[in-house]
């Protein structure tokens, strides 16, 4: 039977021990392995793999004995308790042994746990779990994490007191990093946090959250719109170390002039509109971008957006001969000018 990522969700955190099996597939192999990782936890318990509740099956050896996973449910081990066993890197190939060993399961023999890659529709042990009546089939997508999920992970970590703002910035990095990497960050808070009782900060995300890219974009963006000229030329240089493109730059810089411009021409004011942003802005960061907006006047910023989308166009013309990281570094020192004017 085919889960919908709801009740996947369900599934997962509190599998039904009668449930004979369940595939748990998709590209992203490392939400694949948190799912199993999770299932497994919840069946057999911490003590499960030391009691010897649970067996791991590759695919490969099970192709070469189609009887292993089938004797492997069916053993009986010496402490009482739910049995589970897992076939990792399931395929096709693995299809007819573990149709047989679905086809023999009872109540109290192991539940079956297979995993494996993105699967074509087409794909045999797809079709297997999908169109079993009692097995369970759970596709897993590239999705940006669920706040369900990124509660899950705060309680795996032992984070348990967190802000409404830290819990927006965890939902952003959810957006920005994979599975793995958000677990790893959320390991790096819990060891910063260590017998620390209050709650959890957006600054102490931020601190522990991984440097990319897209943090230097800002710092350069909030250099330019803080009309801080002096401190264009390093960043830019760092940029261009991290291969940043120039349309890039442009790009983003657009993209932020844009949310100041919303800001400075919303009725009320900046400080009545940023509540109302979307996507949401948190913590320093938006105090910061209301202070920049607040020192701007819309007609500046007007002037601003012009000023880049020229640049842009220069940039993508065919006849451009300058260096462009140079015509963008131009452009922010041109800007940050234009914040320095009252």
């Amino acid at each position: 039977m085919k889960l919908s990522p709801r009740d996947a969700e369900g599934f997962f955190r509190n599998p039904d021990p009668k449930v004979p099996g369940v595939l748990i597939y998709g590209e992203d192999t490392m939400r694949v392995a948190m799912k199993r990782a999770q299932v497994v936890a919840a069946l057999i318990g911490p003590e499960g793999e030391a009691e010897m509740r649970f067996t791991r099956l590759n695919g490969a050896e099970l192709r070469k004995d189609k009887a292993a996973l089938l004797d492997a449910v069916k053993a009986q081990g010496f402490f009482p308790g739910a049995r589970a066993v897992l076939v990792e890197e399931a395929a096709d190939g693995t299809t007819e042994a573990i149709k047989t060993a679905l086809g023999d399961w009872r109540e109290g023999d192991a539940t079956i746990i297979a995993t494996a890659v993105a699967l074509a529709t087409k794909s045999s042990l797809r079709k297997l779990f999908e169109t079993h009546r009692s097995a369970l089939c759970a596709a897993l997508y590239s999705n940006a994490m669920t706040r369900s999920e990124i509660e899950d992970e705060l309680k795996r970590a032992g984070i348990a007191e967190v802000g409404r703002d830290a819990m927006g910035a965890l939902e952003v990095l959810g957006r920005e990093l994979t599975p793995g990497d958000f677990r790893q960050t959320l390991e790096k808070v819990a060891l910063y946090k260590l017998n620390d009782t209050a709650p959890l900060s957006v600054e102490e995300v931020e601190l522990n959250a991984p440097a990319s890219v897209e943090a230097a974009m800002d710092d350069v963006f909030n250099v330019v719109a803080e009309g801080r000229t002096a401190e264009i030329a390093p960043l830019m240089q760092r940029l261009t170390g991290q291969g940043v493109a120039p349309v890039t730059l442009m790009i983003m810089g657009a993209r932020h002039f844009r949310t100041l411009y919303a800001l400075s021409s919303a009725q009320g004011g900046p400080a009545a509109a940023i509540g109302r942003m979307r996507p949401p802005i948190f913590g320093p960061r938006r105090d910061r971008v209301l202070r920049q907006a607040q020192s701007w006047s819309t007609a500046r910023l007007e002037d601003a957006m012009t000023l880049l989308m020229d640049t842009d166009l220069t940039l993508r013309s065919a006849g451009q001969k300058a260096p462009a990281m140079a015509l963008v570094e131009r452009a922010f020192v041109r800007l940050a000018y234009m914040a320095g004017r009252r």
